[in-house]
């Protein structure tokens, strides 16, 4: 059973479902990057869930013995990495925006004459600039088909 996507498709966080199923948040996150449940752990996420857990342990079995080895396919884990990139960095725009203007008032406050807090305002503006353009590939210089190419080149196959 996958904890992940049963989790993502209610919106809870991985808080809420801890507070939900009565387990830590650390056990949460080793389930969803695959390691096993323990009996105790599944039936806290069945009961979470509002699923029978024979149910689950039926799904596990023929998971197993198909080999798929994980349950998200590969655009389900492009679209969460994307999403952990954009969370990034929206945190990093959210610092920026808190952390420079009180650069800038303690700036005001201590020595008015000189405004020295225009310099890590570009430092890290332009560090939030370059993490912008990653993560909205703006420039795709370095994306997945030249990584493809590199691995081809790398293995001395032509394309």
């Amino acid at each position: 059973m996958n904890v992940r996507k049963l989790r993502l498709q209610r919106g809870w966080s991985q808080e809420e479902l801890a507070e939900i199923s009565a387990l830590s948040i650390r056990t949460i996150q080793r389930i969803e990057r695959g390691q096993t449940p323990s009996l105790e752990s599944r039936k806290a996420l069945a009961s979470a869930f509002d699923i029978d857990i024979s149910q689950w342990q039926i799904e596990d079995e023929t998971m197993s013995q198909a080999d798929t080895g994980n349950a998200v396919d590969n655009e389900e884990q492009q679209a969460l990495e994307y999403v952990r990139d954009l969370k990034a960095f929206y945190s990093h725009f959210c610092t920026y925006l808190v952390i420079i203007p009180f650069l800038f008032f303690i700036n005001v406050t201590t020595s008015p004459g000189y405004i020295w807090a225009w310099w890590p305002a570009m430092g890290w503006g332009i560090g939030l600039l370059i993490h912008g353009i990653q993560t909205f590939e703006v420039f795709n210089f370095f994306g997945p088909d030249w990584e493809k190419k590199q691995v081809e080149k790398r293995l001395g196959r032509k394309l």
